[in-house]
């Protein structure tokens, strides 16, 4: 191992850390909370969390050993079954954020009728169409055994073993990103850019109603003044910047992966090791940066993890006392009520 693989293997274990346990505090907000079960978008987040621990505890460890060894991390088999799984989680990932931009772009647009548009079946079906849509390009993968170790990628991935299939995979792999990466690139695009649009024509109103009202009240304090006109900017820079990081973490994360597997699909170029395992880190961290994207930081999740933490510390602090337990009772009916 040189330096810069070293520190590729140091960046794969804090992503694997953070991963791990990001995503499994989204799992326990939605376990803890019935609020976040019943409505839509916890049933994508729940989807898009499982498949990030499944990438987290399956193909990162396998990428890291495949760093440390320079070779394959694992047997034939085995090796074979991580990349028909890396397959099928990268897309389903890809798709999940799909689904969520879908929700959110309804509920912004069409609030008053969101609940005839976007109902628990609609996004079942939807989940239910991203798993499919997987596993199928994983099983033609599978098939033609287009599975296997890439000492590029250092990773259990797609490979191409045979040079006489070469434009059968070509055709797969151009189909394959086409219809994930693209596909979701292109919704996450139409819907977060009406998403901000929408946002920005009610910070319009907005700002016209205060102008308003801070012209009607001639003897407000002028340090008032500057703290709505203050507001006003934040309130016009949220948006972009929450727009932003939606589409933007996708592109950067995806983008360089998936335009480096189109690229080695020409036999004149050849991909550089330490450039195909940087691309691979990339799409790691995404499955590190979605719980914060998409939940944990959001107000509802903090207050089940509050939650959750008194109750802990609650049991701690009184183990055995049978008041102490009615009180606790008592208060987790009333955070249920607050959350």
């Amino acid at each position: 191992m040189d330096f810069a693989e070293i520190l590729l293997a140091l960046f794969i274990v804090v992503v694997a850390i953070v991963s791990l346990l990001s995503n499994l505090l989204v799992l326990l907000c939605f376990i803890h909370s019935s609020e976040i079960r019943r409505q839509v978008p916890g049933i994508f987040t729940m989807n898009l969390s499982f498949c990030n621990i499944l990438i987290t505890i399956l193909n990162m460890p396998s990428t890291l050993i495949g760093i440390i060894k320079n070779q394959q991390p694992f047997g034939n088999c085995l090796c074979r079954t991580v990349s028909f799984l890396e397959t099928f989680l990268t897309a389903n990932t890809m798709l999940s954020m799909a689904a969520l931009s879908i929700d959110r772009w309804i509920a912004v647009v069409f609030p008053l009728s969101y609940s005839s548009k976007m109902r628990y079946r609609d996004a079942l079906i939807m989940v239910c169409y991203s798993w499919l849509h997987s596993l199928t390009f994983s099983l033609i993968a599978l098939l033609f055994s287009w599975v296997d170790y890439s000492h590029i990628y250092a990773s259990c991935t797609l490979h191409l073993n045979e040079e006489n299939a070469r434009i059968k995979f070509t055709v797969f792999t151009i189909v394959f990103h086409a219809t994930s990466f693209m596909l979701s690139l292109l919704i996450l695009c139409f819907t977060y850019l009406k998403v901000l649009k929408v946002a920005r024509f009610h910070c319009k109103r907005i700002d016209i109603i205060t102008m308003q009202t801070l012209f009607l009240l001639v003897d407000i304090h002028p340090s008032v003044k500057q703290r709505c006109l203050a507001e006003q900017k934040r309130r016009k820079q949220r948006a972009t910047k929450k727009i932003s990081i939606f589409i933007g973490s996708f592109i950067i994360c995806f983008a360089p992966y998936v335009i480096t597997r189109l690229a080695e699909l020409l036999p004149f170029v050849d991909i550089n090791r330490h450039w195909g395992i940087v691309s691979k880190c990339l799409t790691y961290s995404k499955a590190a940066s979605d719980p914060f994207a998409y939940s944990l930081l959001r107000q509802q999740y903090k207050k089940v993890l509050v939650s959750v933490a008194n109750r802990l510390l609650r049991r701690d602090l009184y183990p055995s006392s049978g008041h102490n337990s009615s009180l606790d009772t008592e208060n987790d009916y009333c955070l249920q009520r607050i959350s």
